[in-house]
């Protein structure tokens, strides 16, 4: 559940924050202020980034500009500054401002071209998911092997049905989290350290990965990979968009956020109604979170912006609908950041070495599997995001690289949903196996 991405708001409701001795000490609590705040960084962040200056030219050749709209805003967590738990701002992104991003950078896609990428992109994000199975029993036994009674316990704190949740966040989402709380059923308290295991770890790795972004070519060619797919799909999307570009009229704006929130609004309106009505027609269908209105949203806005790319609506593109949609990603990105705390890393460093050691076998089995298919980074670094991260980080991800690729993130992380609870159960049960008793 990297940065609390597709989380449903319930699941943080069950349990309390492991950051709660810091609840009461922010210095800014009004929502109002902390998004001027995040806007005034992402206008400083972007402004340096384009700047003619050559220092900063050469810092942003090291460190891409998405990793610091991401990091800054964690800052402001860190030195508490702001309470990630008391603000609703990643709540008003995910739930209206993603959507709205997926509408907008879909719109103008060629999915003939994104089925031409290959299998590749396919066979990283399964490798991402074995990784996170095998990776869960692993860690156990190598930090059990040094201090049994860190990943031991019994009846409910028994380490193990703890580490479930992070498994089917891990593989799916926010959704498969909670169903394997259901199944496994962990103490309260076990739980939120869990979440706090779950967002820092991943969240760590998605530096890293946002690193990677800016030395890609140099990845490529240690992995020896073939990126002409990709680069042919950025290409085409790069002269559709000069072709068709133009000053926006006023009209036109209206209508990008017409489409973009009228989408947004239908879809949040069926998936009201579909969750419910599976959830009493088909209790059993649970495992493929089609009971969580989080996964039939972001499925019906990219399906909806798939079919638009169909349409004339194709040619609000040269209006600037892929770059509105990027600013909302860019908002949701800030707001993630505010979700990292790292002062949790003291509070549990035990588990948080398990994390580590878990996060590590995922990594470097992905990058095993790139250097042997010799895949683009681009496919390795999606294929995990969307395992770990879901339906919001990987468009993310995907769009730090080219805006035209975030689609390829939103359909891996969609299958993540239906393989998530399988996958989070299997490893669950191999954690239980090999757990000290």
């Amino acid at each position: 559940m990297p940065f609390l991405t597709e989380r449903l708001i319930a699941p943080l409701t069950l349990v309390a924050d492991v950051s709660s001795e810091h609840a009461n000490t922010a210095m800014i609590t009004n929502d109002a202020v902390i998004f001027g705040i995040l806007m005034s960084l992402l206008a400083l962040i972007f402004w340096s980034a384009n700047s003619q200056f050559q220092i900063l030219k050469s810092f942003y050749k090291i460190f891409p500009m998405l990793l610091l709209c991401y990091f800054l805003p964690s800052l402001l967590t860190f030195f508490g500054v702001v309470d990630p738990n008391k603000t609703q701002l990643y709540s008003m992104a995910s739930r209206f401002l993603l959507p709205a991003s997926l509408v907008l950078l879909t719109i103008s896609i060629d999915l003939k071209e994104i089925i031409g990428l290959g299998p590749k992109a396919l066979i990283m994000f399964l490798v991402g998911s074995l990784g996170v199975v095998l990776g869960g029993p692993i860690a156990i036994l190598v930090v059990g092997f040094f201090d049994p009674q860190l990943v031991g316990g019994s009846g409910p704190d028994a380490v193990w049905r703890g580490l479930s949740t992070v498994a089917g966040s891990w593989i799916g989402g926010g959704a498969n989290q909670v169903a394997l709380k259901e199944i496994f059923l962990p103490s309260n308290d076990l739980f939120s350290v869990m979440i706090a295991v779950d967002v820092i770890v991943a969240e760590i790795w998605m530096l890293f990965l946002l690193l990677g972004v800016a030395n890609a070519d140099a990845i490529d060619r240690f992995f020896k990979a073939d990126t002409s797919a990709v680069e042919r799909l950025k290409l085409k999307m790069d002269q559709f968009s000069q072709n068709s570009a133009r000053i926006p009229k006023t009209h036109e704006l209206f209508a990008i956020g017409g489409v973009a929130f009228g989408s947004t609004a239908a879809c949040h309106w069926a998936a009201d109604w579909l969750a419910p009505w599976f959830t009493v027609n088909y209790p059993n269908l649970k495992q493929f979170s089609l009971h969580s209105d989080f996964f039939w949203m972001i499925v019906l806005v990219t399906i909806v912006g798939i079919a638009m790319s169909f349409t004339r609506l194709k040619n609000l593109e040269g209006a600037g609908a892929s770059k509105i949609g990027t600013v909302f990603i860019y908002i949701l990105v800030a707001t993630i950041g505010l979700k990292m705390d790292i002062r949790a890393l003291a509070e549990h460093p035990g588990l948080f070495v398990v994390g580590g050691v878990w996060m590590s076998f995922h990594v470097g089995l992905m990058v095993l599997a790139a250097w042997l298919i010799r895949a683009p980074y681009f496919f390795l670094a999606v294929g995990s995001k969307a395992n770990i991260g879901g339906a919001a980080s990987a468009p993310v991800v995907a769009a730090a690289f080219h805006p035209s690729l975030a689609p390829v993130g939103v359909l891996l992380a969609v299958l993540g949903y239906a393989l998530g609870t399988y996958g989070g159960w299997l490893s669950a049960l191999m954690m239980q196996a090999v757990s000290p008793t």
